[in-house]
């Protein structure tokens, strides 16, 4: 038997298909409440989009530890081989509005929530291992230059362009963003990257910087640009349709887990700064370490409850496991938290999809827009003496020593800090066939700028790299331009 129609209220609705009218033909009644109710609710049915990452899905399932790394975190989650903790997973592209298409030449979040039984563990990184800038003061201007202009409305390859040529830094990143890798087929077709440097605390005080890396097991894919743009036209929802029917039909995605371990005592004498968001870690120097694999096996119930509302924030970290000098994952520490108080209300964290699930929030927050858990009768203080919630005393991460004076400092020079080298190392790891579609899709870009100053500022850059890969460059950007002008 069906269920009876109620308001919101909790009372039978009579008629949800005509409005109340003032007699046959009149106009509509305001005392109607269902109308009112309806057209009230369907108005605050959106609630402000994603700055960036605005466009994504999401899966549930789990993370199990495969491999012993105790000696390396306590971390209570990595604790036991065999050991399972839900995870929820949101896949997105960065730029992209909401209603954007998938299939587009754009780094892909991948971010990741363990639902650990010491509390939510958020971890929060890209496709790519590394990012475009290195310093967090810059990212609002970094995404100005990336999305719509102000005057046209539309994305504007000047922009892009002037950006980057005066941040030689994002080269690395560019040579990532306009390789194979640009465009993955899907969301299950792309490796997983922490990106950032994180600190492990192990039970006897020993730290480690470490970096994090989710290897697909399904194979890496990906769309040149002429297969993205047919199917971008096609099915603007093509990796958020993929994903949804690969588990539907029980074909649940994995990836292997790995990390990247470094002493602290090392860092100071690296070759490069480790906590520079623009570089990777060789393997050579610090081997993959398997850690477990990342399973998803459920769909969201709801995308809006479950995708949309989900919210996540590096700053969430549990026992074990800490941050690091790094300027970007600094920045974010505050800046993700921020901007889903603006976007969801104070008490996002009190969502389903953002709530501890192995464990309970204890805390003195209370009220504020949507509060669900208004603490009862309990103290919204702390110290009290009604047995309220009281700190462990016991840190989740080692302390990091510094010193000096405060003020604007660049990063201190490491022997091979420059933003150059790792680019061009990158494109002499890259086949011929790699390298041709990589200069192809570089002169695409560079070549519809319209301003000479901005080509002639960024092409030294790519000659910086690599000496092949600044030639080619240069002679495919000159025969666009040239064939423009015809």
């Amino acid at each position: 038997m069906s269920k009876i129609l109620t308001t919101e209220s909790g009372a039978p609705v009579a008629d949800n298909q005509n409005s109340a009218q003032a007699g046959i033909g009149g106009p509509l009644l305001i005392q109607d409440q269902q109308l009112i109710e309806k057209l009230a609710r369907f108005n605050r049915e959106r609630i402000p989009e994603r700055i960036v990452h605005a466009r994504g899905s999401g899966a549930h399932g789990y993370f199990e530890v495969t491999d012993d790394v105790t000696p390396f975190t306590k971390a209570a989650f990595l604790n036991t081989v065999g050991k399972r903790t839900d995870v929820f997973l949101r896949f997105s592209t960065v730029a992209g509005n909401l209603g954007a298409a998938d299939a587009v030449r754009d780094p892909r979040g991948f971010a990741l929530k363990f639902y650990t039984e010491q509390g939510n563990y958020d971890l929060v990184g890209n496709n790519t291992p590394v990012f475009f800038i290195k310093d967090p003061i810059k990212f609002p201007d970094f995404i100005h230059s990336q999305k719509r202009d102000p005057f046209t409305g539309a994305g504007e390859a000047d922009n892009v362009w002037d950006y980057w040529s005066y941040s030689p830094e994002s080269l690395h990143q560019v040579t990532w963003l306009f390789g194979d890798r640009g465009i993955p087929a899907s969301y299950r077709h792309m490796n997983g990257y922490g990106s950032h440097t994180y600190q492990w605390v192990a039970e006897d005080g020993s730290a480690y910087w470490v970096k994090y890396h989710f290897k697909t097991n399904q194979g890496i894919r990906c769309l040149d640009a002429d297969q993205a743009a047919e199917l971008a036209g096609q099915d603007p929802d093509s990796h958020q349709r993929d994903l949804h029917q690969a588990i539907e039909r029980g074909i649940f995605p994995t990836w292997t887990v790995y990390v990247q371990l470094m002493p602290v005592a090392e860092a100071a004498e690296y070759r490069f700064n480790p906590f520079d968001l623009t570089k990777v870690w060789p393997h050579s120097d610090y081997p993959l370490q398997r850690v477990g694999r990342l399973v998803l096996n459920r769909n969201p119930e709801n995308v809006f409850a479950e995708v949309e509302q989900a919210a996540f924030s590096p700053n969430n970290f549990v026992p074990g496991i800490g941050a690091s000098p790094d300027k970007m994952l600094q920045g974010r520490l505050f800046a993700y938290a921020d901007a889903h108080r603006y976007r969801l209300g104070v008490n996002h964290t009190q969502l389903s999809i953002n709530a501890p699930k192995a464990t309970e929030a204890h805390n003195y927050g209370r009220d504020g827009y949507a509060a669900v858990n208004t603490g009862g009768r309990a103290k919204n203080y702390e110290p009290n003496s009604y047995d309220g919630p009281r700190q462990t005393d016991a840190p989740l991460a080692a302390p990091t020593a510094v010193s000096g004076w405060t003020g604007t400092h660049v990063a201190p020079q490491h022997a091979k800090d420059d933003d150059f080298f790792q680019a061009g190392e990158l494109y002499r790891l890259m086949s011929k066939g790699e390298q041709d579609r990589l200069i192809a899709n570089l002169a695409g870009s560079i070549g519809s700028v319209t301003r000479d100053d901005v080509v002639e500022r960024v092409l030294p850059f790519f000659h910086a790299a690599d000496a092949d890969y600044g030639r080619r460059l240069e002679a495919a950007v000159k025969a666009i331009r040239q064939a423009d002008e015809v």
